[in-house]
């Protein structure tokens, strides 16, 4: 695989990703968290959006999965982990709260950087320090299992 078509083909994904983003309104906290708001005047649309990606997501997994590299000969890195863990429990509680108390999660808080918001900047700083403690602590645990 060439190294030009993958950063391309990378940036135009990232590029469509953001838009989608834009254009579905998920990359504005409000409209996250009116969607997590279930007693007040909730917001369906996020459901919609997720259902939307789920659909697109199924068989372009299993697509995948069948070829066992991307349309440009790279290897592709699925997932094989199909068990539930304290780790998985963890991480997801981590995220739930995260975005909740934000109303932002990874992909649409790279979007909002753009528009210079202290809330998405401060998001993805403690994002980052957030897989940069992971990143340690998983060193640390394999170096002691040696």
């Amino acid at each position: 695989m060439k190294r030009g078509a993958a950063g391309f083909s990378a940036t135009f994904c990232g590029f469509v990703f953001g838009l989608g983003l834009l254009v579905s309104g998920m990359a504005n906290p409000a409209k996250v968290l009116a969607f997590l708001d279930l007693s007040g005047a909730w917001d369906p649309s996020l459901a919609l959006v997720m259902v939307g990606a789920v659909v697109i997501a199924v068989p372009g997994f299993a697509i995948a999965k069948r070829k066992g590299m991307s349309v440009l000969g790279g290897p592709l890195r699925i997932p094989t982990t199909d068990g539930i863990d304290a780790r998985l429990l963890l991480g997801s509680a981590t995220f739930g709260v995260g975005w909740g108390l934000a109303g932002i999660c990874p992909g649409p808080a790279i979007v909002a950087l753009g528009s210079g918001h202290l809330r998405a900047i401060v998001f993805v700083v403690a994002m980052l320090v957030g897989m940069l403690t992971f990143e340690f602590v998983e060193r640390r645990r394999v170096t002691l299992a040696k």
